[in-house]
């Protein structure tokens, strides 16, 4: 069968900020020391090639600053089979986009949100005030990104997984080496272990590759039930050997799509590519939809 064209996908990493709106992500990223970095849309574009609407891509006599919120995502949405895609709520009314796209077409995109764990008390009191008003399915995290960094299981970290199992959603959680140019200890994928062992309960899913230590993340999945890996951050073409084997024999359950438009990849790079994962064909359905539906416990 190969690839299917007909499935609606649910797509769980996007953004709605794009061109020099972009570079607001800083905010949740204080930690780098290098000037270069300084000087990115995003802070790992040393990474990627062609960054939608960076510096280094754009003729901007000619391409002008591109839309935001759904404005941007919409047709981009509809040109891929999008169903819905989940983007970034911040914890007041910043100017992505996010609350507006969510209010105007809750049935097209759900909201995540990245809590402070250096502020306990107040991460605690934003998720569930956010969640109250149906902003958001699920939270994100950055171990790496904070400063002071927080560890996945330090004490900080772990009053938030207990939020999370409180309310019934799942965390997307950075592993591996970081892109940005800061200490990579705080997510080493050996400390997710002790995580899933105290909360067994909660739906944990890695992001942005757990490199390199895919083969360690597969073993993890296999021990826990509720531990899942997306393909954030990464090119179809990228794909880790060990994350398609497993989901190709026993993971197929647990490997999640996700995307990294507009931050680094292209969604139309990102779609041209896929049919070339050698994925077997029960596993498309799940990778694209049935998995993170049943992890945001989407009604769909």
């Amino acid at each position: 069968m190969g690839f299917p064209n007909n499935i609606r996908v649910i797509e769980t990493m996007i953004g709605t900020r794009a061109g020099k709106n972009a570079k607001l992500n800083y905010q949740n990223l204080t930690g780098m020391k290098d000037k270069e970095t300084e000087t990115y849309n995003f802070p790992a574009q040393y990474m990627f090639k062609d960054v939608p609407w960076s510096d280094q891509a754009r003729n901007f006599e000619e391409e002008p600053e591109p839309p935001q919120g759904a404005e941007l995502l919409l047709p981009y949405m509809e040109k891929h089979n999008i169903e819905i895609a989940m983007i970034g709520v911040g914890p007041g009314q910043e100017r992505s986009g996010a609350r507006e796209a969510i209010e105007q077409y809750p049935e097209r995109f759900v909201g995540c949100h990245e809590p402070d764990p250096n502020d306990v008390m107040g991460s605690i009191k934003t998720i569930r005030e956010l969640h109250a008003q149906q902003y958001i399915r699920a939270i994100s995290a950055f171990p790496s990104g904070r400063n002071p960094q927080v560890p996945i299981n330090d004490p900080k970290m772990y009053a938030l997984y207990a939020t999370c199992v409180e309310l019934d959603i799942p965390i997307f959680c950075c592993a591996g080496i970081p892109g940005p140019r800061v200490p990579y200890q705080a997510q080493h994928v050996k400390l997710i272990d002790e995580v899933m062992y105290d909360f067994p309960d909660l739906r944990f899913v890695t992001r942005h590759g757990c490199e390199p230590w895919e083969d360690l993340a597969v073993k993890l999945m296999l021990k826990w039930p509720n531990l899942y890996y997306s393909t954030s951050a990464f090119a179809p073409k990228y794909y880790p050997d060990a994350v398609i084997k497993y989901a190709n024999t026993r993971g197929a359950d647990k490997i999640l799509y996700a995307g990294y438009f507009p931050m680094g990849i292209h969604i139309d790079t990102i779609f041209e590519q896929l049919p070339d994962v050698p994925f077997r064909d029960h596993v498309w359905p799940k990778f694209l939809r049935e998995n993170a539906a049943r992890v945001l416990k989407l009604e769909v």
